[in-house]
């Protein structure tokens, strides 16, 4: 008798840990228990800092966080993924003539030290070949994809692993995860998966099921809340509670919902930082265009920002493209009872899932 497979997919944020277990038997996957803390829950200062590649916290504080969401969750499963965030990775594509599988790992190590503005020996390497390619009067070349994490970077996860009393299963760079756990294995169209974090903000281009591109920016969420709470004066928690309601609708709202002196309306306030993510978007998607000849065919929209209400309609309206809210649950089983739940949690689970998800493959 085959016994069901446990994962789990944690995800360290700069503002929260998310954590997902998931089992698996032959093709099914079902949700066993999935959990967050938030950094200010535990400590005054976030969980990472965008100033440097490492985290903020010692690897102790961390550990510590994570076995309270365990012991929480009553979560017994020890084999693990962490996700590593794309500020903390470094992505190249280029091409390589046809050669053979021996020649081709030589060939892409001294290919690396062009691209990496990092010594080779400070970091570890990944890669994968995403397409062959071939003109008229060129013999066919290979296009490869380069992941480079620090050194420093592993150490730190395994050491909060240890702490942790988990064991590491794989580590991998965030954006595989989303795509995994957003994109079915049938999907043919190029698309761009729109990650809106608590401090950057990641376009990924697949194409084919193939990662193309992937850059990040940090015009985030915390900038739209931190808007909010400028303009009408409030603390930051209120002024998320009201991005997360009110959004990009066209309500305003008076001294009556949150006692400013005059009526105020929050998408307008928004609407200019909005703009500036979706220009970025928009040049990242021309580049992308200019080089493959592609052009973006749907977009989904990932990250805690995603469930703002009217982003989704003010995605579709700018881009004139199909656009969706991440559901990282739709082909995992779970209760009835948590179909809401997840829905509304589940574009700021995408990359935990995509992680746990990764242990079945």
């Amino acid at each position: 008798m085959l016994l069901s497979k446990k994962f789990l997919g944690i995800d360290i944020g700069t503002s929260a840990i998310k954590l997902v277990e998931l089992s698996g038997w032959r093709e099914k996957r079902k949700l066993e228990n999935y959990g967050e803390i938030k950094a200010e829950a535990f400590f005054e200062k976030p969980f990472r800092t965008l100033e440097k590649n490492i985290l903020v916290l010692s690897e102790r504080e961390i550990a510590q966080a994570i076995k309270a969401l365990k012991e929480e969750a009553k979560i017994k499963t020890r084999q693990c993924i962490f996700s590593i965030p794309d500020f903390s990775t470094f992505f190249t594509n280029f091409e390589l003539p046809l050669m053979t599988k021996e020649e081709l790992s030589e060939a892409v190590v001294y290919e690396a030290r062009q691209h990496i503005p990092l010594p080779l020996g400070e970091v570890t390497l990944d890669w994968e070949v995403i397409e062959d390619k071939a003109s008229d009067r060129e013999k066919t070349k290979l296009k490869i994809l380069l992941v480079a994490v620090p050194n420093e970077v592993i150490n730190q996860y395994q050491e909060i692993a240890r702490l942790s009393n988990l064991q590491i299963w794989a580590l991998e760079a965030e954006v595989f995860g989303l795509f995994r756990s957003l994109i079915p294995a049938d999907e043919k169209r190029t698309l761009s998966i729109i990650d809106i974090g608590a401090r950057t903000t990641i376009c990924s281009i697949i194409d084919k099921r193939v990662l193309k591109a992937s850059h990040s920016f940090d015009i985030s969420g915390d900038d739209l809340t931190e808007r909010i709470a400028k303009n009408f004066s409030v603390d930051y928690q209120t002024a998320q509670n009201l991005k997360e309601k009110y959004g990009l609708t066209d309500i305003s709202l008076s001294s009556t919902d949150i006692g400013v002196s005059s009526v105020k309306n929050i998408k307008e306030i928004l609407v200019p930082l909005i703009d500036v993510i979706l220009k970025e978007i928009e040049k990242i998607n021309y580049n992308f265009y200019q080089t493959e000849g592609k052009e973006i065919q749907k977009f989904i929209i990932a990250g805690g920002g995603a469930t703002m209400p009217g982003l989704k309609e003010y995605f579709a309206n700018f881009f004139k493209k199909e656009t969706e809210i991440a559901n990282p649950f739709s082909n995992i089983f779970y209760p009835a009872i948590l179909e809401q739940t997840l829905k509304q949690i589940g574009p700021s689970y995408a990359i935990a899932v995509g992680t746990a998800l990764r242990g079945f493959e």
